[in-house]
């Protein structure tokens, strides 16, 4: 069975929108709606745009909506997290014409329980089967996988889908992810719950993302992580690491190694070591 958009957040993009947004991405508008189209449009989505809930760490205004995803990512050089990601994700999708369902989940459900639900947007899209479409994770698949239990392996990475309590499916990260896992319903869509919770993460003291800069980027054999000072590169063999040192180092690392245009670094940079100062404290 599958689900029609039902209001403005699963909008679907316009004519100019699709062409500019897939220039974005440097892939051509594909011939045929199936498996092949779909996976070379989410690894090209997740090559072209970073991960990154900067809004939330410097509390600049987010909205959840694809339009504004659009504005930002497309016509701007920012990058987003699972709201935007797989929000104007889907809508580039949906104006191709594939048949696409928000799904609201859970990450970390396992250890945090039903509350929870509505921290992750992720996608259902059907075509000879269902397929879960999901470029929000920042370090995950960067495939689509068929909605069914069982492993998947990806790059040398190792996931898998299995069964969770309360009827819900849980995909579950790779050893290094830095979220363990989400849990989603293949018909369980509240896009309410997703906007109140997305207000709670851009602005409760409390979210992981008020409290921790995020910046997360795909490469060919596996992904760059900066977590506040720290730039990690991650493949299935190996981790290095190393440290940002000034304001100009994390202006750098986020233009050459994020393709992100960040306005005012060097606030960035304050931000990140009062929290370190607090942490000490």
């Amino acid at each position: 069975m599958t689900h029609a958009p039902s209001n403005e957040n699963a909008m679907v993009l316009n004519a100019d929108q699709l062409d500019t947004y897939l220039a974005r991405i440097g892939v051509e508008r594909p011939a045929s709606l199936d498996i092949h189209s779909l996976s070379r449009l989410h690894r090209a989505h997740l090559m072209a745009f970073t991960w990154e809930a900067l809004d939330a760490f410097m509390g600049w205004p987010s909205a959840i909506t694809p339009a504004s995803a659009f504005t930002k990512m497309v016509e701007g050089r920012r990058g987003g997290w699972c709201y935007e990601m797989n929000g104007l994700f889907g809508a580039a999708l949906a104006a191709l014409g594939f048949r696409v369902t928000r799904l609201c989940g859970g990450v970390n459900r396992e250890i945090l329980g039903d509350i929870a639900i509505g921290n992750h947007l992720t996608l259902r899209v059907d075509l000879d089967r269902p397929y879960l479409a999901e470029v929000g994770v920042a370090d995950a698949i960067v495939e689509p996988v068929p909605i069914a239990v069982g492993p998947i392996r990806q790059r040398g990475f190792d996931f898998s889908i299995t069964l969770a309590e309360g009827g819900w499916l849980r995909l579950n990260n790779h050893e290094r992810g830095i979220a363990k896992s989400f849990d989603f319903r293949p018909d369980h869509s509240d896009e309410a719950t997703m906007a109140a919770t997305h207000g709670w993460l851009m602005q409760d003291p409390g979210s992981p993302f008020t409290n921790a800069l995020a910046v997360l980027r795909h490469t060919t054999d596996g992904y760059v992580a900066l977590q506040n000072d720290a730039l990690r590169h991650v493949t299935a063999t190996g981790v290095s690491e190393q440290r940002i040192t000034s304001a100009e180092h994390l202006a750098e690392t986020l233009e050459t190694v994020f393709d992100l245009d960040i306005p005012e670094p060097a606030r960035v940079w304050g931000r990140i070591l009062s929290i370190g100062r607090d942490k000490a404290a």
